[in-house]
């Protein structure tokens, strides 16, 4: 009994639910190494890593005015995103950045998708809003059904 108490307090601490499973924060020494982090982790399909990163009051603004809110909502965002294709996921694909310009804790990056599984590379920007190791925003320009898939 005292350790569900103790569980449904932490978690109500932390904003997630007992059975959430999120991976504990991993903050990186600088904004550079939170944005290299990012997409090393979904280069490889990895839920864990991306989520380390992401504290609980993360928002994601998506285009067309969508936001995703909380780090619960972005990690069931990843979940798919990090699927195979057969899957509804992207995984397979490469991202890699072309252009990087920070401003302060903010990186401001255009990117290219590439991969076996796109008929042709798909371009993209991103700003990822670092703070304390950690990515608090991302504003993005992806579009899952802009990208030609083979």
């Amino acid at each position: 009994m005292r350790r569900a108490v103790g569980l449904i307090l932490s978690s109500l601490l932390l904003g997630q639910t007992p059975n959430s499973r999120l991976p504990a924060l991993q903050k990186r020494p600088s904004p550079r190494a939170v944005m290299d982090e990012h997409l090393d982790a979904l280069n490889r399909c990895d839920w864990g890593r991306l989520m380390a990163q992401y504290p609980p009051a993360v928002e994601i603004f998506l285009p067309g005015g969508g936001v995703i809110k909380g780090r619960e909502k972005v990690a069931d965002l990843f979940r798919t995103l990090v699927k195979p294709v057969r899957e509804g996921g992207l995984c397979g694909i490469r991202i890699e950045a072309e252009h990087v310009f920070p401003v302060g804790q903010t990186l401001n990056v255009q990117w290219r998708a590439t991969g076996d599984l796109l008929a042709e590379p798909y371009r993209g920007a991103d700003a990822f809003v670092t703070k304390d190791g950690l990515m608090w925003a991302q504003v993005t320009t992806f579009r899952r059904d802009e990208m030609k898939l083979k």
